[in-house]
């Protein structure tokens, strides 16, 4: 019995799969008995019809991709150009071949001309977002604005043209644009309110792009953050540092930070303080910091350096070295900043410039006796009443 039972089970399912692919290749239940051969018969022409329209529709597609690269000078074609006409003949070419394939199948009439034209929407979609990218960087190009505001609005454009495609190849089956509008908004508010922090970041990041107050490769300070920006998303901008550690700041924290921008000129301006001492000669002292300074390659000849007297303090003599530098060099500012005061203390060396020290001179009077001391280490004070200081 139970071998029996599963012997019918079995026939069962090859019953269930024999009617299944009778109605696959176009029969009815209502047959009383399943004509086979009538039904190969239609199969195959079918078959030969659908061929044949897919051979007609390559042919086609053939002749305009020769026809086009013969022509391509007469055309005025760039490869970029003939790039997308060759991918928009490629679009078409699988269109109208489903399209050939669904009118042989039995495929309802509604149905494959909702297939057009949602074909031919997205095929316009395509051609703009295609091209968007090329007229939004003659645009820029034109205002002279920068490459993060065109990835912006690249990306922005992108997005836009993908949900009206989008919105647009829905409609022709039948979908409520409207009500999908509508609950993408009210998803957006709900998303909106429950990442706040990322919208405020995203919006900062916006309105750096557009106010430009620095770009990629400038050298900025951002709080107690210096290095240079790499990266400027709609979330965070990018600094990488003197140790070349990356940085990352949220816009919105850029945004409400105070920015230095070390490189948005020609060239910036650093100084730093020299002594000397008192009975030093400062026109010698300052023909070396000069002579230094003349020397060093990345410090710019115009403007001039210069080396002026800041104080006279209570050491020594300090000079203020000002010298200007290229935006290139900001980046081993410090290194440059040492090379210098190295140089600088080895040409006053050589001058035989002292560079003084914190240090207490004691005049002592001339025909004063002072009691010598009876225990190690024991001192006495004296009270200066005037006597002449011995000058020998």
């Amino acid at each position: 019995m139970a071998i029996a039972g599963i012997k019918e089970f079995f026939q069962e399912i090859v019953r269930d799969l024999h009617t299944s692919f009778y109605l696959a290749i176009g029969g009815t239940l209502e047959e009383e008995t399943r004509d086979w051969s009538s039904r190969a018969a239609n199969i195959a022409s079918t078959s030969i019809k659908i061929l044949i329209l897919l051979a007609l529709v390559s042919f086609l597609y053939w002749l305009a991709n020769y026809t086009i690269k013969n022509n391509q000078d007469r055309l005025r074609l760039s490869e970029k150009r003939l790039k997308i006409v060759r991918s928009v003949l490629r679009y078409i070419w699988v269109t109208l071949s489903i399209i050939a394939i669904m009118s042989q199948l039995n495929v309802a009439p509604g149905t494959v001309k909702a297939v057009a034209k949602a074909s031919i929407w997205a095929g316009i979609y395509y051609v703009l977002w295609a091209t968007s990218g090329q007229v939004i960087h003659k645009v820029l190009e034109h205002y002279g604005l920068n490459a993060s505001i065109e990835q912006l609005l690249k990306n922005l454009l992108s997005v836009i043209i993908f949900i009206l495609g989008l919105a647009s190849v829905m409609a022709q089956f039948g979908f409520d644009i409207v009500s999908l509008v509508a609950g993408l908004g009210i998803a957006g508010l709900a998303v909106g309110f429950a990442a706040q922090s990322t919208l405020a970041n995203f919006i900062a990041g916006i309105t750096i792009l557009l106010e430009q107050s620095f770009q990629v490769g400038d050298w900025v300070s951002i709080g107690d953050r210096e290095g240079r920006v790499v990266l400027i998303s709609l979330r965070t901008t990018h600094i990488l540092t003197r140790d070349n550690i990356t940085v990352i700041v949220p816009n919105s924290n850029v945004a409400s930070s105070e920015v230095i921008n070390l490189t948005s000129k020609n060239f910036v301006r650093f100084d730093f303080r020299v002594r000397i001492a008192f009975e030093a000669d400062i026109d010698d002292a300052r023909a070396v910091i000069m002579q230094v300074l003349e020397a060093t390659d990345s410090v710019l000849k115009r403007p001039e350096p210069s080396a002026t007297i800041a104080e006279i303090g209570e050491y020594g003599v300090f000079f203020i070295v000002r010298f200007w530098v290229t935006p290139a060099a900001v980046a081993r500012l410090p290194r440059l900043k040492e090379g210098l005061i190295e140089n600088i203390k080895k040409g006053l060396d050589t001058a035989q410039i002292s560079t003084p020290y914190p240090h207490m001179r004691l005049l002592m009077p001339k025909d004063v006796d002072y009691p010598i001391p009876t225990k190690p280490f024991e001192t006495t004070t004296h009270i200066d009443n005037g006597a002449k200081p011995d000058e020998s």
